[in-house]
């Protein structure tokens, strides 16, 4: 299916997330912080980039304007996931996340953002 690059520095969350993405078919590259997650997505080329905002090192906003900032990766899916940003607040969109998933999340919660995000980048695509 997709290559995702997963950006999460809490170990549960990420190990979590990637059995459920890698069940529903996905190669997942996990990173524990932004940094490892730049350097991933530079690396692998991903079609997708699912990223925590509140992490060490760079966190998920950094992560997510370096990818729009950069002419080879500027139209990648990314999917913010936060447990301290409340419902709103616009800051994820104005730096160019596709979509915002709020922790703790349902795993069918965290797989419709991605079909969301790979069918909308696919439509993009297309165009």
């Amino acid at each position: 299916m997709a290559t995702i690059v997963l950006a999460e520095d809490d170990p549960d969350i990420r190990e979590i997330s990637l059995l459920l993405l890698r069940r529903a078919g996905h190669a997942v590259i996990p990173a524990g912080d932004g940094e490892q997650g730049w350097r991933a997505v530079l690396f692998h080329n991903p079609d997708l980039v699912i990223s925590d905002v509140d992490m060490p090192e760079m966190d998920g906003f950094e992560l997510c304007e370096a990818i729009r900032g950069n002419p080879a990766t500027e139209y990648l899916p990314v999917i913010c996931i936060s447990g301290v940003l409340m419902p709103g607040d616009d800051r994820v969109l104005r730096i160019g996340a596709n979509l915002l998933l709020h922790k703790p999340f349902a795993g069918s919660e965290l797989l419709s953002c991605v079909n969301t995000a790979l069918n909308h980048a696919g439509a993009v695509r297309a165009t």
